[in-house]
């Protein structure tokens, strides 16, 4: 029970960590422009990876998925969608579009499941087809209403689930995996800082120390809150960090709503409620199962 309640409190940590720390910190940067702002979350993101497994004494694992072929081929495919949907939802948070984001994130888990019994076969009930069937009406709505595709929700639920597709193919620690994904992400985002350099449109510069300092924290803002979630599923299990996950869609909502100001429509506001009652249906389903 002890351990239950330890995963239960780091998982909550890392969705909070999620749905308020990393949408202020990035949204307080977005002076500096969404493609930086990627840019500096790769390039960190693959220095702390580093950092840390040094001193977590995980290099062999590291070399061990070096030696398969099919893990490598798999984690770069990975390394694709984490990236569409970090530059995505980077791109929402510097543009004022917090709510459009969390949308995404509030159907991701439905949507995982979806993708869960369309490439594993796994077992779908009343409740999982009813919440399926809510989002589909939810995104056919805004569609309609909006004469427009909800993409920046939809890319940011489809790339997750399709990013957590991938690493249930393959059996690798998720920070380990992670750092062969921003191997692979690195050279690209190296490149794109030095045009930047070189156009001289930078804000990472030794003429602001300052700055970049918070540019550099973008690594371990990216890494801490994935440590702590990923803990507390290994203490608490899948289902009840299921639930606790919906704290990070929800306080990106708040803020974006309350803190931020960003328009909310009434037509918006219907679609919503279609899908905090998927929402609810799916959240029931994961109670009942454990």
């Amino acid at each position: 029970m002890k351990k239950f309640n330890q995963g239960i409190i780091l998982s909550s940590l890392g969705s909070f960590w999620w749905g308020v720390i990393g949408v202020i910190y990035f949204r307080s940067l977005s002076f500096v422009g969404p493609l930086e702002l990627v840019i500096h979350r790769c390039l960190w993101t693959t220095i702390f990876l580093l950092i840390t497994t040094f001193f977590l004494f995980k290099w062999q694992k590291f070399l061990i998925i070096l030696k398969s072929s099919k893990k490598i081929f798999i984690l770069f495919l990975s390394s694709i969608l984490i990236l569409t949907n970090w530059s995505v939802w980077i791109y929402a948070v510097s543009t004022n579009q917090i709510i459009n984001a969390s949308f995404g994130y509030f159907i991701m888990p439905i949507m995982s499941v979806f993708f869960g019994y369309l490439f594993f076969k796994e077992k779908l009930n009343f409740k999982i087809i009813l919440s399926i069937i809510l989002v589909l009406c939810s995104i056919f709505y805004m569609l309609h209403e909006f004469k427009t595709i909800p993409w920046i929700g939809l890319t940011v639920a489809i790339s997750w689930s399709l990013y957590n597709v991938c690493r249930k193919l393959i059996k690798v620690d998720t920070d380990i995996g992670l750092l062969v994904e921003s191997f692979f992400i690195f050279p690209f985002a190296l490149i794109a800082l030095i045009y930047l350099f070189n156009i001289e449109v930078n804000y990472f510069s030794t003429n602001n120390i300052s700055m970049m300092f918070l540019l550099v924290l973008a690594g371990p803002i990216t890494v801490i809150p994935l440590f702590l979630y990923v803990k507390g599923v290994e203490l608490s299990g899948l289902g009840p960090t299921g639930m606790i996950f919906y704290i990070t869609p929800t306080f990106q909502f708040l803020l974006g709503y309350f803190y931020y100001g960003e328009i909310f429509s009434f037509e918006k506001f219907i679609s919503f409620i279609i899908i905090w009652i998927a929402v609810l249906i799916y959240l029931n389903n994961l109670y009942e199962k454990n």
